[in-house]
């Protein structure tokens, strides 16, 4: 090559090299080398570090593997490239946790997905120990053909506020609104394998790297509609068989324990939220308690609750409103909802313990252990009943459980204030209530699941 061509080549390249956009956003590098500040969870699949790249590979007997960070994160916008073996399901997760009371430390959270099948669901997002798929890519081909099979792929994820923004190799792929988690690790997954798959089968992950300062300079806009789980069911709900009871906008379905209709004050619906509306502490004395219009006999049900400070409320089942017709509450087996901190109720009960949070008043006494967050953010119930046997749950953690209709259930209602009700709490079928105690008190995401 002469020196005119090689001078041109040159410039060339310098001019080449000037036209590039430098990317000058702090990222911060999640691994420096090692795996230092990472620590594993769930399985026993094998992780390690080669030439700056993390490999993760498959074990037989053995749940699905997480490495996580030690380090929680709330609002952030993570990059990194992965290559996958083509019989292998993996994902990212964010905002994720492992608590002793969550099915013994089970990993749970928004995850990435990583799918290599001929679904192509790679950066949709999973619900992982929790709700299941909230975002497919069913509706989203360009994301699905962005996937490369046997190659380096790049995800772009986003998670600011309640929202959560993914790409596949620059492909818009998921946009989701949910409330569910603010903050928790980030983690790398090995799916566990059957005993006809292969042990180590390999998945890699590199420039992993995060950014959590400035991030309204830095988040990119989404061209796709976003999915919202505020007051909806979500995809695996819907083929669980989940129902709304609640549709976040009118008072459909519910009327006044006494009415029939929705009371028309001490109830409150804006931006997707039912409130109970505080009229001085006193039961029923405002908008007075309001019930499903339906029936329900075995069953599950969610709701997410948020109470105000020293607040009283609760959700009853198995309600017959034909019962009690004189002052107070209608008359049903109840999931209490009160500030055990603050309001009195918390030390006074046929036995002790048996009005705090979560217990079926005035009867059994909830796990003294059990989680619950702090005055003012979101709590879920969840109640179980299938042929008479009964299950409170919180927040993810069984709090207690006990036999409708059995001999030591009636003499716990023999002994409590509930005795003056013949055959209490044993109808087969009831409303479900949710209770105005005079205080303010929030509920949304009302789901019910009919198990008859």
């Amino acid at each position: 090559m002469n020196k005119l061509k090689l001078g041109t080549l040159t410039l060339l390249l310098c001019w080449a090299c000037a036209d590039a956009p430098k990317d000058d956003t702090p990222w911060v590098e999640l691994s420096d080398g090692t795996l230092n500040g990472w620590s594993q969870k769930g399985g026993e699949a094998n992780y390690e570090l080669k030439e700056g790249v993390i490999v993760g590979s498959t074990v037989h007997d053995t749940p699905n593997s997480f490495l996580t960070t030690n380090k929680m994160y709330d609002d952030f916008i993570l990059e990194l490239d992965y290559k996958v073996d083509s019989t292998m399901n993996s994902g990212i997760q964010i905002r994720s946790n492992s608590f002793p009371y969550y099915q013994n430390g089970r990993v749970h959270g928004y995850q990435i997905e990583i799918d290599p099948s001929d679904r192509a669901w790679s950066a949709g997002i999973y619900d992982e120990g929790r709700r299941g798929w909230l975002v497919t890519l069913d509706n989203n081909p360009e994301a699905q053909k962005a996937f490369k099979q046997n190659d380096w792929n790049h995800y772009r994820i986003e998670a600011i506020g309640d929202t959560i923004k993914t790409w596949i190799n620059d492909v818009p792929a998921a946009y989701l609104i949910d409330e569910k988690t603010a903050s928790g690790f980030i983690a790398l997954q090995v799916h566990s394998i059957g005993k006809d798959q292969k042990a180590g089968t390999e998945i890699a992950w590199k420039n992993v790297k995060i950014l959590t300062d400035s991030l309204s300079k830095y988040s990119r806009e989404m061209s796709l509609n976003p999915v919202v789980t505020k007051n909806q069911i979500t995809v695996d709900e819907a083929k669980g068989g989940w129902e709304l009871l609640w549709d976040g906008e009118t008072t459909v379905g519910w009327r006044g324990a006494r009415l029939d209709e929705f009371p028309e004050k001490g109830w409150e619906v804006k931006d997707g939220i039912l409130t109970v509306l505080p009229s001085g502490g006193e039961e029923s004395a405002a908008g007075g308690d309001i019930v499903t219009t339906e029936l329900y006999g075995d069953f599950e049900l969610k709701v997410d609750f948020k109470l105000t400070e020293g607040a009283n409320s609760g959700i009853k089942y198995y309600v017959d409103t034909d019962l009690n017709k004189g002052p107070g509450s209608s008359i049903g087996l109840e999931y209490q909802i009160l500030d055990d901190e603050r309001h009195p109720d918390a030390k006074l009960g046929n036995h002790e313990g048996s009005r705090t949070v979560a217990s079926l008043y005035d009867l059994i006494q909830a796990d003294i252990n059990k989680p619950i967050n702090p005055i003012g953010e979101w709590n879920t119930a969840h109640i179980i009943s299938k042929e008479n046997h009964v299950e409170h749950w919180l927040n993810g953690a069984k709090v207690l459980e006990y036999e409708r209709k059995s001999d030591a259930y009636r003499k716990l209602v023999s002994e409590s204030k509930y005795a003056v009700w013949p055959n209490f709490g044993e109808a087969d079928r009831g409303h479900i209530l949710l209770q105005d105690h005079g205080d303010k008190v929030s509920f949304k995401n009302i789901k019910v699941k009919p198990l008859d």
